[in-house]
């Protein structure tokens, strides 16, 4: 599925001088690495400020108590996501509520989100959270004209999609405050757990910095409940050396998914007939893809990816349970059949090797193999 090893090869001795450059400072949480970092993803991302913090689960946490989510809101979001998307709210004190995905893209649907805010039942509801899914910005023209209508605030949940785009703005510049993960499989990744948030609000990005370190302004004064979330410096470092090749990065994932749609088209495995074993997921107008994964959606899945294991071809099902049919949320009510194409995708969605070193080769092995398993 990824093989990291082949871009540290790449970048092994910035990397190892950047840790040396930590190490010999002796300032391992926050500090200047760690600030540099925040300047760097903020002008990247097109926003006037960045709060690096542990995670990007922490990320959604800080970014939702800093829009004003706190206990008794709700929150919509998508069921099709990482279970993040969704604790984080039950963490802010919130109650999440799901609505269904849109079944070309999977990311959520805003005809859905339209239809329960015309319904009446905005009374409590603070933020809509939408996910920009395997790399690919969610609507965010109709989401903001709906945020604008019911005076209701958008984080966004940029957790794979760093360097995606929206028109002529990037994945993190497009709500009140967007949340990025860096964990080790993303994009840009880190050597270990790490997460931030970009914000245009100045206000946000100072109470976000007084919660990751425990609701501190300054040392043992706690003005409110916070939480250690504080960013190591090996971390930022490592992201700093990465960030410059991102965008190289990014491209070359787009054109291995390129290559994927062609090789695929040209052994009939995708076509527009209905008997078609294979889908693939629809790229939106005035979006630029990143594609963290490239997904698609396949007849027989389970078998499918049993006979890719068996070549030594890694796969990975995001994500096999959807959210709302989680144990951990059953308290809120929702069964089987309510979510269908939530439920539906969960049953389906497959994602392929996907990095930038992937081969021409390695992924015609990849298309012959799904070839001959439904031969």
């Amino acid at each position: 599925m990824l093989d990291l090893g082949r871009q540290y090869a790449e970048i092994r001795a910035e990397v190892l001088t950047a840790i040396e450059r930590v190490c010999s400072s002796q300032h391992f949480i926050l500090g200047a690495e760690v600030d540099a970092l925040e300047r760097e993803v903020a002008a990247f991302c097109g926003t006037a400020d960045a709060v690096g913090c542990a995670s990007g689960t922490d990320a959604l946490w800080l970014a939702l108590v800093a829009v004003g989510v706190q206990p008794g809101d709700t929150v919509i979001t998508t069921p099709f996501s990482f279970f993040a998307s969704a604790s984080a709210i039950v963490r802010a004190g919130a109650r999440p509520i799901f609505l269904d995905v849109d079944p070309h893209t999977l990311n959520l649907d805003p005809a859905q989100v339209e239809a329960y805010l015309r319904a009446g039942k905005s009374a409590h509801l603070r933020a809509l959270l939408p996910v920009h899914l395997y790399g690919q910005c969610a609507d965010m023209d109709a989401f903001e004209r709906l945020a604008q209508e019911f005076q209701i605030a958008i984080v966004e949940d940029a957790a794979q999609a760093i360097g995606a785009m929206w028109r002529d703005r990037r994945a993190g510049s497009l709500a009140a405050a967007a949340a990025f993960s860096f964990y080790p499989s993303k994009n840009l990744s880190a050597y270990g757990d790490a997460g931030l948030v970009t914000t245009n609000n100045s206000g946000f990005a100072a109470h976000m910095r007084r919660l990751r370190n425990h609701g501190m302004p300054r040392r043992y004064l706690h003005e409110e409940i916070g939480w250690n979330s504080r960013l190591d410096a090996i971390q930022a470092a490592v992201l700093r050396v990465k960030l410059p090749y991102l965008e190289r990065w990014n491209r070359q994932r787009r054109e291995r998914a390129a290559s994927y749609d062609r090789l695929l088209t040209q052994s009939g495995l995708i076509s527009a007939t209905a008997d078609s074993p294979l889908r693939v997921l629809s790229t939106t107008p005035h979006t630029s893809h990143i594609y963290h994964q490239y997904v698609i959606r396949a007849q027989r899945r389970d078998e499918l990816r049993q006979f890719l294991a068996d070549r030594k071809i890694g796969t990975e099902i995001y994500y096999p349970i959807p959210l709302h049919l989680q144990p951990a949320f059953a308290y809120l009510g929702y069964r089987e059949g309510d979510l269908p194409e939530s439920e539906r995708a969960a049953r389906e969605v497959l994602a392929l090797p996907m990095f930038p070193e992937l081969t021409e080769d390695e992924q015609q092995w990849v298309v012959e193999s799904i070839a001959e398993f439904y031969s």
